[in-house]
């Protein structure tokens, strides 16, 4: 379905029992809101759920030019205030977690809990050049080159191996993504450095983070843990980046476990 929030056509599904709680995922740079698809049986028998494409993926717009974490958290809110949503959990993994603590920080007031998975505080500094390649990448090549270094990145090699649709599955959402888009988001994610800030943060928060994570490792996870008060660190055995697909079952029993004791 498509709204207009923010200035900009945004691509959601709403499933689940209307009137149930809330609970709104945030996929990953270069993916879209498909890459939720092994949580939404467990999620849709107890909550409501709003999955959205981020700008620059799927089916929202791409507009050009460098994008911000304030200007991403701006579209989901807006989004949220356009479906009518006062109150929701957020879970966001990788983008859509940076997105969350930017949100979180700059106005909580509608959410009830946090689901930071596989996701950062902070871009060190010497891996900012990392992100300018991938931009010029993308800008001048296309998404082609990023696809096989992006899953070697995002899942491991026993994984890639094994499970070929899943990862031929990603492969297809990294390729479609458009490239102004992924450039964007790549500008609002390399100035991320939110960790000095984290200790304002306080919901109920759960980290998950897979033990062989290479982008957002484990140690990125602690620090965001030991920033936000009371908060609790899952960390999935043999599972990297997107580790709800990688350890799907895992990753929702972590996810319905924090959601249901709130509930």
């Amino acid at each position: 379905m498509k709204i207009t929030a923010n200035g900009i056509s945004m691509n959601y599904t709403l499933d689940g029992p209307a009137g149930a709680p809330v609970v709104t995922l945030s996929h990953s740079l270069a993916t879209d809101l498909s890459m939720w698809e092994p949580q939404m049986k467990a999620l849709t028998a107890r909550y409501r759920v709003l999955r959205y494409d981020t700008r620059g993926h799927g089916g929202t717009d791409a507009p050009g030019g460098a994008y911000s974490l304030s200007q991403l958290a701006d579209d989901a809110r807006a989004l949220l205030e356009a479906l009518g949503v006062t109150r929701t959990h957020w879970v966001g993994l990788s983008m859509g977690g940076m997105i969350g603590q930017t949100l979180a920080l700059a106005s909580p007031g509608p959410f009830q809990s946090l689901a930071l998975c596989d996701t950062s505080s902070r871009i060190p500094a010497e891996a900012k050049p990392l992100w300018q390649e991938r931009i010029k990448t993308a800008e001048t090549q296309g998404m082609e080159p990023l696809v096989e270094p992006t899953i070697g990145r995002w899942f491991t090699a026993p994984f890639r191996e094994q499970h070929k649709d899943v990862v031929d599955t990603v492969r297809a959402m990294i390729r479609r993504t458009p490239p102004r888009g992924y450039a964007g988001c790549c500008h609002a994610i390399s100035a991320l450095d939110l960790t000095d800030r984290l200790s304002a943060i306080k919901l109920p928060t759960l980290v998950v983070v897979g033990e062989d994570d290479q982008g957002t490792p484990v140690a990125a996870s602690q620090a965001i843990q030991s920033k936000i008060a009371g908060s609790q660190l899952e960390i999935l055995k043999s599972a990297a980046h997107l580790s709800n697909m990688e350890q799907p079952e895992a990753f929702t029993r972590a996810l319905m476990g924090f959601l249901n004791k709130l509930a």
